[in-house]
């Protein structure tokens, strides 16, 4: 993989607030949840342009995940309203994202190129079709010679990048990724990290990613909402200027990248209780 020749230049001030947009591919108004008497969500906004990568950043347990399970339709928020391509149905919503969450879930009995040809065969390709279909994307990613492997035989994170090829053959226009990389040790994941920008890149789609690792949304996303605990809120928003450069190690040592990180964690210090 090239190594990008300049580190992408940072812009240290946070935006508080929601960003207003021309279009948007996914809208949350003034979304409140709750599970019982806990209120997890309150009275969150945000809007996520088409192929606009963002990322979730917040205090454990503020409802991240609860997020995104909302907004691909697996539940219905308590108050305000949830739209993908500007429809509101749980239907239509679920038909248009598609659903990574922290675990691969690869069937074992399954080869690598199986496991990833599921989406395509859940929509009723044949197996011989489903293959066709998913053994480019093999091929681009670095991963044909590893087509026949079992699970067993992959690296943690060679597994997740199976999970997220199954994700994208889903074919679906919104991807929810919930901190697909959170089980690997540093290095594989920092690797995982330069891997994913790359097919971010190769593969447009809209995005938001859930994750606990700062320096991770910051490097992937092109926007990263900060999230108060609960009932969370959006308390700031930061956008690096040249996010997904291919050089991760030159990314994350800029200078603006280190004013960035220092403000979001300023952010979920002071709306961490």
């Amino acid at each position: 993989m090239t190594k990008a020749n300049r580190a992408p230049v940072m812009e240290p001030e946070p935006i508080q607030g929601t960003m207003s947009r021309p279009e948007t591919a996914v809208r949350i108004e003034g979304v409140a949840h709750s599970f019982g008497e806990l209120e997890v969500l309150g009275r969150l906004d945000l809007d996520v342009a088409p192929s606009e990568v963002v990322g979730i950043v917040g205090p454990s347990g503020c409802g991240k995940s609860t997020l995104l399970e909302l907004v691909c339709g697996l539940a219905e928020p308590t108050a305000g309203g949830v739209s993908v391509a500007s429809r509101r149905d749980t239907g239509d919503r679920l038909a248009s994202c598609a659903y990574m969450p922290q675990r691969d879930l690869l069937l074992p009995w399954l080869s690598a190129l199986d496991n990833a040809s599921l989406a395509p065969r859940n929509r009723g390709a044949s197996r011989r079709a489903a293959r066709t279909e998913a053994l480019p994307l093999f091929e681009r990613f670095g991963l044909a010679e590893f087509a026949g492997a079992r699970p067993a035989e992959l690296s943690g994170g060679m597994r997740q990048r199976v999970a997220f090829l199954r994700t994208l053959l889903a074919g679906k226009p919104v991807l929810l990724l919930d901190e697909p990389f959170a089980s690997l040790d540093a290095i594989t994941r920092a690797e995982m990290q330069e891997w994913l920008a790359g097919a971010l890149m190769a593969e447009a789609r809209t995005v938001l990613l859930v994750t606990h690792d700062v320096e991770e949304a910051l490097y992937l996303c092109d926007r990263v909402a900060v999230l108060s605990a609960r009932p969370a809120r959006v308390v700031a928003e930061l956008r690096p200027n040249a996010p997904r450069s291919i050089d991760r190690a030159a990314a994350v040592t800029a200078p603006g990248f280190a004013g960035l990180r220092e403000d979001a964690l300023r952010a979920l210090r002071e709306h961490s209780r």
